[in-house]
């Protein structure tokens, strides 16, 4: 997400490198980049014109602080702009004053909107809040049996009255459903179509009219760039709508949408999508998106995102098996899959300062790596999954592990190896005593490529699916 144009705008910082301040003579090379990266993203033209002015305004009157570069200087100017024309700050769901607060839900087919709604449904769900959803989608082809059954996935109830019935209708008993209920919160899918006409936007004003929404949340395609801005618009003038969900940000876009929305349509950036999961939808805020297109990673969503899976008292007593150094093999699953419980391995690097620089190569061979690892380890038995010196005094357990997991005798060696290494390098770092060197066995001093066990690239092996575990609320060792 957005490391096309995080590319193109340090290419501005660059041209400012060496330079003893900013001016209005080596500023402008800077600008040019920093236009050609928003043109390059697809945002609006007319945003971008505002904004390489607005931050060349800031930068000439700038005043010079000590000990700060100007190229350094120059990347603050540009933070403070992109906050600003996001949004500059979370806009949380409107909460009625009398449950349940109604929320409704719009968009053109595609946009992902019904996966979106148990999305939403889900995220409040972990706000300890209850939710009803209403299918009124009697147009598109199994669009009820959809949200039946993810509704069914999230546990959240589904209300439906078929294909037959008047979506207004299905609407109003919808609400008077979850009155009876005495749910939190109804959110309710309407129906979308290829593009905007005249059917569509009656249908979805006459659903208004008839439930009052609390809120009214158009569901956009970020992969369509500045035109989910000049979409979000259309809506906002004919149906009028509170706040937009982005969905597919994970994907190969080039994040204009998210530069663009705002500015055109007045109206803020609620949610987005990162992914397809449902668990793969996150509250927006300006101020982290624009930290991790600059670069500056995202610490405080990789927080929250550790405090949604990992329990406290496995956290701790993770902490204790380290500085003990019992730290196993088992222990090794259990945090791999913490972490794709999080969400892809790439999406959590870019959230960590300084990891931005690491190449989807790179990227990719960390994820082969840990599918190596996970195949060889499954390939143990439990008393060598908890004692791994068990496997570096026998040749034929080594010999047995390699047999069904499909890799070689030196593959499981390698493992086991590096992993003692790394099992006591974490125990010195946990007693405070050392810094963070480069762990042993890493190939190129490559990132991720001796950060794992048996780190090299090679065939993956299956993977077991972990079972859905309750999340519960702390922060652990990752």
């Amino acid at each position: 997400m957005f490391d096309a144009l995080a590319e193109r705008l340090e290419s501005a910082w660059k041209t400012l490198r060496g330079q003893d301040k900013i001016s209005e003579t080596n500023i402008q090379e800077a600008l040019r980049e920093v236009r050609r990266a928003l043109l390059e993203a697809d945002v609006n033209l007319q945003v971008v014109k505002d904004f390489v002015e607005d931050v060349r305004q800031r930068a000439i009157g700038a005043e010079v602080v000590a000990g700060v570069r100007p190229d350094q200087q120059f990347i603050k100017i540009v933070y403070d702009a992109l906050v600003e024309v996001m949004g500059e700050s979370h806009h949380p769901l409107a909460i009625a004053p009398t449950p349940p607060t109604v929320i409704l839900m719009a968009g053109l087919q595609g946009t992902g909107k019904t996966t979106a709604t148990a999305k939403l449904a889900l995220h409040l769900r972990k706000q300890e809040k209850t939710a009803l959803l209403v299918a009124t989608d009697v147009y598109r082809p199994a669009a009820i049996e959809q949200l039946v059954t993810l509704g069914k996935q999230i546990d959240v109830p589904v209300f439906e009255l078929g294909t037959d019935v008047n979506p207004v209708e299905i609407a109003r008993q919808g609400i008077a459903q979850a009155r009876s209920l005495g749910v939190d919160t109804v959110i309710v899918d309407t129906a979308g179509r290829l593009q905007i006409d005249t059917a569509m936007m009656a249908e979805l004003v006459a659903i208004k009219e008839a439930i009052q929404p609390d809120e009214t949340l158009l569901v956009v395609d970020a992969m369509t760039g500045q035109e989910a801005a000049n979409l979000t618009r259309a809506f906002q003038d004919q149906v009028g709508i509170t706040g937009a969900i982005l969905t597919k940000l994970d994907g190969d876009t080039r994040g204009g949408a998210a530069l663009s929305v705002r500015q055109i349509s007045g109206q803020p950036i609620k949610f987005i999508g990162v992914g397809e999961k449902v668990e793969a939808l996150q509250p927006f805020y300006p101020d982290r998106l624009a930290s991790r297109i600059l670069g500056m990673g995202d610490v405080l969503t990789l927080v929250e995102k550790a405090q949604e899976e990992v329990d406290l008292a496995d956290a701790e007593t993770m902490s204790r098996k380290i500085l003990e150094a019992q730290f196993d093999f088992d222990d090794f699953l259990k945090q791999t899959r913490l972490v794709k419980n999080m969400g892809s391995l790439a999406g959590i690097m870019k959230m960590i300062p300084g990891m931005n620089k690491i190449s989807g190569d790179q990227l990719q061979q960390g994820e082969v790596q840990l599918k190596r690892a996970e195949s060889m380890i499954n390939s143990m038995t439990r008393q060598e999954r908890q004692n791994p010196e068990l496997l570096s005094s026998s040749p034929s357990r080594r010999q047995r592990v390699a047999k069904g997991s499909g890799y070689t005798v030196a593959d499981v060696g390698k493992l086991v190896s590096d992993f003692q290494r790394m099992r006591s390098l974490m125990q010195q770092m946990g007693q405070g005593n050392m810094g963070m060197p480069g762990m042993p066995g890493m190939p190129g001093m490559n990132p991720m490529a001796g950060a794992m066990p048996g780190g090299r690239s090679g065939r993956s092996g299956s993977v077991k699916k972990p079972k859905k575990q309750k999340k519960k609320k702390g922060f652990g060792v990752l």
